[in-house]
């Protein structure tokens, strides 16, 4: 079967092609993608090429397709799968494999396997690995965003506090604590957002940072206080560059008890700095953002970490556990994956966005792969409508949704394009 794909020869080297897929094994699938939102981390990859821990060597003569953020439907299912798997099934993946060690990974490593592409082979370990799931939610791109969504509820997740009586650490945020999230008006601290106010370790209170009004701005339009607030948490958006001294004023929004867990989602020294600062007594601080520079560092201080138990870790990725709740989350409602998204393309847009990520203001840039389209701003839509009957139809439908995709616009792109599922 012939397949289009998004592949990397090298650094900054990204090409649409289209060839021949091999068969597949008895111990693989063959699935065909729908949605694949773009990660910075795959920036990161191109920008380093063979540089990067996951890509293989040899990818300027056997080329990776890129993109680990996708989902679609199964088309082809090997004799070894066919009592757990069938076609027309669809389905999420977990691209954190890990398998036997190695930091293979789809959209990093593999010649027939990443989302970028509109089919592609998934091979024997994913599924040995528990990471190919049914998806029983409605539309795909919730599915797509599923994969960052893990990495935010792994986050929450592998924060830990600890106490002096037995030396436990009690996993997850601080129930009824304080949280803050630094940079968080980007598409994933937002996420972080919905699923922190209905967490079951729900906190009092959670504070977000930004440095741009027009950012949060539209973090209060698409998370209102008032919606935080009906879940029993107080939600504040805050700019740190109107500050006098960020450090006391935002100590004084927990009434100088510091916050007992700090999120940093930007890889900006000084802001990590600021973040151990402000942690309270047995704080856990979690560096979210994963720099591109491994000699990336910033000073922490030791005497609060030896005498009020301050401590500082990291997370990235998820695990099926957390993919699985991103999933049932989002089917149910509970949180809005979507808030992350503020611009949707074809699979003729990916490569072009994919290597000047960093310049594209918003958040994320999510693409459909069975179709071309320029990547478009929803903001876009409308002006776009008064001459294109589609854009007409995909701002009227985004409006009825507080100007967030969703469900019904990704159908009418499907309707537009003649997307068979």
């Amino acid at each position: 079967m012939k397949t289009k794909a998004v592949r990397m020869y090298g650094e900054d080297d990204l090409r649409l092609e289209e060839f021949e897929l091999p068969q597949i094994k008895d111990d693989e699938i063959l699935v065909k993608v729908i949605s694949d939102s773009i990660c910075m981390s795959t920036y990161k990859l191109v920008k380093q090429g063979k540089r990067h821990k996951r890509a293989p060597q040899n990818i300027d003569t056997n080329p990776i397709i890129v993109g680990h953020e996708f989902a679609g439907v199964i088309v082809e299912v090997g004799e070894k799968w066919k009592d757990q798997f069938h076609p027309g099934m669809k389905f999420a993946q977990q691209p954190a494999l890990n398998y036997k060690g190695s930091l293979a990974s789809p959209g990093y490593s593999y010649e027939y396997f990443g989302g970028a592409c509109t089919y592609c082979v998934i091979p024997h370990e994913v599924m040995e690995l528990g990471c190919l799931m049914e998806y029983k939610g409605e539309s795909f791109f919730e599915a797509s965003l599923g994969e960052p969504m893990s990495c935010i509820i792994g986050g929450y997740h592998a924060n830990y506090h600890t106490n002096k009586k037995n030396y436990q650490h009690t996993m997850g945020t601080k129930e009824g604590g304080n949280i803050l999230i630094m940079g968080g008006c980007g598409p994933m601290g937002l996420g972080a957002v919905s699923y922190g106010i209905q967490f079951e370790n729900r906190p009092k209170r959670i504070v977000v940072t930004d440095v741009s009004d027009e950012r949060i701005a539209r973090a209060r339009e698409v998370i209102t206080e008032e919606a935080a607030k009906e879940n029993g948490v107080e939600l504040l958006y805050v700019n740190t560059a109107a500050m006098a001294d960020p450090v006391e004023e935002l100590l004084k929004l927990t009434d100088g008890h510091g916050y007992d867990d700090v999120f940093v989602y930007v890889p900006i020294k000084q802001v990590a700095e600021m973040g151990d600062r402000l942690l309270a007594f047995d704080g856990c601080m979690n560096f979210f953002a994963g720099p591109t520079d491994n000699q990336f560092r910033a000073e922490i201080n030791l005497y609060n970490c030896h005498y009020t138990s301050t401590h500082i870790m990291g997370t990235t990725g998820g695990n099926n556990d957390d993919l699985i709740e991103a999933n049932t989350l989002a089917a149910k409602g509970a949180i809005n994956p979507a808030v992350m998204v503020t611009h949707v393309g074809g699979i003729d847009s990916i490569a072009e966005a994919t290597k000047n990520l960093p310049k594209i203001p918003g958040g994320k840039k999510l693409t459909y792969t069975q179709f071309d389209m320029p990547l478009t701003a929803i903001d876009d839509f409308e002006k776009l409508g008064e001459t294109d009957p589609l854009f007409a139809r995909l701002a009227e439908s985004c409006k009825a949704h507080k100007g967030l995709w969703n469900g019904e616009a990704e159908k009418i792109l499907f309707e537009h394009f003649g997307v068979e599922i």
